[in-house]
């Protein structure tokens, strides 16, 4: 059977355009189904790109040579970079998105894209032969044949507008869902859940009350989530946020009408996110809480909608009226779109592989919602990662499976394979355990020879990621080598700046060291004619040796544990002294590594210890 393209992606949101990107890149035949052109990477909610941890995996998308961080960068209204008073673990950045230009330049980007094809279709079934993935049929009966399909379908499966009682079939903004295939998907022996989302409501910008609120700009400080573009926006034109807060009042509002939502009023099946409450949802949680905040963020330069970021509900139309106009400055507001929870069909992400393939249909890969996440974030670090092992898996090589240690999506992809999810997945720098390791401003560090090695970047981004690395590697040599001779001109320096005064010349590194010291300020003992990031990299690799160091000898206890594999074929009915449980699990998962194998809920240290005795007289491991 002659396939026709090398890789299907089917969805055009944030996880499809990476995906359909980087597969073309590596030099695939590539074809992007969406339903809507117009709506590649649309945003149906949040108006922003990155956050705490999210940010990370932004710039972690770029080091792979993803799109997202590139276009963020040409198309924001306002950036920041969240917790930087904080130690550089959790820094990570955010731009508020420009909700009309960032679609248009992915758009824009993906037409460019040569060996991609984009195609307007609804996609409702597969090509299946022997539990093997041919290509996709469309609502029209059309046939496509590819080696491999990759589903990005976001909301889209049977999705269900919520709001009050009323529950209307459709995707975001009411456009066209998919009826059948999520249906054919549990045929062909996918397990399939029912997750819930919601978006709160937008506000028309003359009808509200700026004077009363209280401003948030962005900060007088260029900042750019890619590493390879030098693209400049001017600090002074940036657009300002506001902060809102609940009162008393509104939390009255919400409790006196409760049983109207779809969530509390039973007409609502989904499961929705935790770390993402609807509002009603948190006046119940935490009903201690005098008041909560929200933003009132732009959503454009083109329109005057503005997105009421924290005040996500599907209350009826007539009591998101009371909430809004509860709020200080909203007395007045008018609503132009109302907030809305939106019900979708899933996959139980514990049937899929580490690289991201289904276990249960060959060729087959998932990324984004259909695997129990949310965010445009981890939609887009997925999205990546299937393109790129959609096209490992066609040239017959190894898939790359990025480690915890290694990447927030490593975390991210280890998580859902390994634990799953009942509830749409958020990224959390808790979710981490070597932080340290993966910050905002080493992804490049981190990623870019994993991406040399698989072919997802240019030979001039490699190169230029050789020069950063040589540079941090010089400058610090440069540092270790070269003292600071205490003179009394120096002194009196440190007198001013209240540093405690060295009995005898030390380096500049060991000086580096001191807490109080930045690099910023030895630099009036010497010249570093090099760039920002670089002088970042070598201040933070510097201060925090020692913690660093901890943390690479925990890796290497992980990376052990990595390498000892588990045979595909192990029969955990033969493995005596298992608890039941531990047996009944690691069946169900069937861990690749025994460090995977640890980090599944119900297998205990015992259970390890058993497994690894068993496999090293069996097996020889």
């Amino acid at each position: 059977m002659k396939n026709m393209y090398d890789c299907i992606v089917v969805g055009g949101g944030h996880a499809g355009c990476e995906a359909a990107h980087i597969a073309a890149q590596m030099g695939k035949k590539t074809l992007l189904v969406t339903g809507n052109i117009k709506n590649i990477a649309d945003m149906p909610c949040n108006p922003s790109i990155g956050g705490t941890a999210k940010g990370i995996i932004v710039r972690e998308v770029d080091a792979l040579g993803g799109l997202m961080g590139k276009i963020a960068d040409i198309s924001h209204l306002q950036i920041k970079m969240l917790n930087n008073s904080k130690g550089p673990a959790v820094r990570s950045l955010r731009a508020q998105a420009d909700k009309i230009t960032y679609p248009e330049n992915m758009r824009k980007a993906l037409q460019n894209t040569p060996n991609l094809t984009i195609k307007e279709a609804m996609i409702e079934d597969l090509v299946v032969e022997n539990q093997t993935v041919k290509g996709v049929v469309t609502a029209e009966g059309e046939k496509i044949l590819s080696q491999t399909v990759i589903l990005t379908t976001g909301t889209y499966l049977k999705g269900n507008i919520l709001i009050g009682s009323e529950n209307t079939p459709g995707g975001p903004h009411g456009e066209a869902r998919s009826n059948h295939l999520s249906d054919k998907l549990k045929e062909y022996g996918l397990k399939i859940m029912r997750l819930k989302t919601g978006t709160p409501q937008r506000i028309k910008k003359d009808s509200i009350d700026f004077s009363v609120l209280h401003e948030e700009k962005g900060d007088n400080k260029l900042w750019k989530f890619s590493f390879d573009t030098d693209y400049a926006y001017k600090i002074e034109d940036q657009q300002s946020c506001y902060l809102v807060y609940t009162n008393a009042k509104t939390h009255q509002i919400i409790r006196d009408n409760l049983k109207k939502s779809a969530m509390y009023g039973g007409y609502a099946t989904g499961i929705g996110p935790r770390y993402c409450p609807s509002i009603e949802d948190k006046i119940v949680r935490f009903a201690d809480k005098e008041r909560h905040q929200l933003f009132l963020e732009p959503e454009s330069i083109y329109y005057d909608d503005w997105y009421l970021q924290g005040f996500s509900t599907s209350m009826p139309r007539d009591v998101q009226e009371l909430m809004v106009h509860s709020l200080k400055g909203l007395e007045h507001a008018e609503i132009t779109k109302y907030a809305y929870a939106i019900e979708y069909d899933a996959i139980d992400p514990l049937q899929v592989m580490p690289s991201l393939e289904n276990k249960v249909l060959t060729n087959l890969f998932t990324a984004g919602q259909i695997n129990g996440t949310s965010g445009y974030e981890e939609a887009a670090g997925q999205g990546i990662m299937a393109g790129i092992n959609a096209v490992l898996k066609i040239n017959g090589q190894k898939p790359l499976v990025l480690k915890r240690s290694d990447a927030y999506i490593g975390v991210l992809i280890d998580d859902l394979v390994t634990k799953g999810t009942a509830e749409p997945y958020r990224m959390l720098t808790s979710r981490a355990e070597f932080r340290l390791l993966l910050r905002s401003d080493n992804a490049d560090l981190r990623l870019r020879e994993y991406a040399h090695q698989v072919g997802s970047i240019t030979e001039e981004q490699y190169q230029n990621y050789l020069t950063k690395k040589s540079q941090i590697e010089e400058t610090i040599t440069y540092l270790k080598t070269n003292h600071l001779k205490m003179t009394s001109a120096v002194k009196e320096i440190f007198n001013q700046n209240n540093w405690e005064i060295p009995k005898s010349s030390l380096t500049f590194y060991e000086l580096l060291k001191r807490p109080n010291i930045t690099l910023a300020a030895l630099e009036q003992f010497l010249t570093l004619d090099l760039p920002e990031e670089i002088k970042e990299q070598v201040e933070i690799e510097i201060k925090y040796e020692g913690y660093i160091q901890k943390a690479f000898k925990e890796v290497d206890k992980l990376l052990r544990l990595e390498a000892k594999e588990i045979p595909e074929d192990i029969d955990y009915g033969k493995v005596q002294n298992l608890a039941s449980e531990a047996r009944q699990k690691l069946a169900k998962i069937r861990p690749k590594t025994i460090a995977q194998a640890t980090r599944i809920s119900g297998v205990n240290p015992v259970d390890i210890s058993v497994l690894s005795v068993y496999l090293k007289k069996e097996y020889n491991k």
